[in-house]
């Protein structure tokens, strides 16, 4: 291996025959929504395989290329590529090294050797867009996208879907970072968009937009709450369903009087943690949820069917019914989701399963 290609991962015994190489997007594996999430699908799949695991970062786009091609030419079993700006790069290496078994993770390539793990993102997003519109104080959320692009319009899609059945009269309003797959890498971007959200009187706010969010989840816990005064015209407080919950020292100080918490919510991975101030899960916490877009789950898939010899190119779609999706539920958020809406969003994971509810996936 080139000094520039890490190992990242060494698990099983020195024998092992399988050999996996990971090229992220932008924002690398230390990105904690969809290249952080993947990798740590493929590296559960090393541990519990007994697989050995490498990964590149690359700078931008354009180095994916000799990356992955790298990664073939030292006859790896596998090679991932992780998110669509690695689709270029892992086709062509795939249509050149065509005995070699690829996986693509968040995007579609047409060589016969690469599977292709896309998912059903309006299926999740609809259930998160479900809480928010049930939650909303305000009936005004936003939503965050990162690049302006097809595959992040069906997470905006499914998450108005969601809004919509839960609040018929609630309005989303939604905007984008950039137009380039920087705009998943611009956090300063995302944080002045969730301003400008807040000011038309969002209070909860999702961000779809890989590390870029980061920007959307500080700007909300920094922010804490909305306060009447400050709310715009035609807006107003419409239900306080977060009173009973317990709040920390500094929300108590900083937001008395008639005000409502602010909240954000996530994607890819759970990633509620982060909406805590005072590390006690007991509090009021700042995620009201995430959307779990499982690419961890498409990565151990990918790994396991190339260990197990049952690995086939192609299309591979992941939804609620195969377990690719789902909405975060943990100790930072249960006092914030009550009983009686777990049990209608169980209701309406059935009825997407079932084929009862179809769930758009273009404007």
């Amino acid at each position: 291996m080139k000094p520039w290609i890490a190992l990242l991962v060494l698990c099983g015994l020195a024998s092992a025959q399988v050999r996996v190489g990971m090229a992220f997007d932008t924002g690398g594996k230390n990105d904690p929504t969809f290249n952080g999430v993947a990798y740590a699908g493929a590296q559960r799949a090393a541990q519990q395989l007994k697989a050995l695991l490498y990964d590149f970062e690359p700078g931008d786009p354009s180095q994916v290329l000799p990356g992955v091609r790298k990664f073939a030419e030292e006859g790896f079993d596998l090679i991932i590529g992780v998110g669509f700006a690695t689709e270029p790069g892992i086709t062509a290496t795939a249509k050149e090294f065509k005995d070699t078994k690829f996986a693509l993770i968040d995007s579609v390539s047409e060589a016969p050797n690469v599977q292709s793990l896309v998912f059903r993102e309006n299926e999740g997003t609809f259930l998160v867009g479900y809480i928010a519109g049930r939650l909303t104080q305000t009936g005004v959320v936003g939503f965050v996208g990162g690049m302006d692009i097809p595959l992040i319009h069906k997470f905006e899609v499914g998450y108005r879907e969601g809004v919509k059945k839960a609040c018929p009269t609630c309005r989303v309003i939604a905007n984008y970072v950039g137009n380039t797959p920087a705009a998943f890498n611009d956090p300063a971007k995302a944080k002045e968009i969730a301003g400008l959200q807040k000011a038309q009187g969002a209070d909860i706010i999702y961000a779809a937009a890989g590390a870029s969010g980061l920007g959307v989840f500080n700007y909300v816990k920094e922010t804490r709450c909305l306060k009447a005064g400050d709310l715009p015209r035609g807006v107003r407080f419409i239900r306080d369903p977060f009173r009973t919950v317990p709040k920390y020292a500094a929300y108590a100080q900083a937001c008395a009087g008639n005000t409502r918490p602010m909240f954000f919510i996530g994607g890819d991975g759970n990633l509620n943690f982060l909406g805590d101030t005072d590390s006690n899960p007991q509090t009021l916490n700042h995620a009201l949820t995430c959307m779990l877009k499982k690419v961890d789950v498409a990565a151990f898939r990918a790994v396991e069917a190339v260990v197990k010899g049952t690995f086939k190119g192609g299309i591979v779609s992941l939804g609620l019914k195969e377990g690719g999706l789902d909405f975060a539920l943990d100790p930072f958020n249960q006092a914030l989701i009550p009983d009686a809406l777990r049990r209608e969003l169980e209701a309406l994971k059935k009825a997407v399963i079932s084929g009862q509810i179809k769930v758009p996936d273009t404007r």
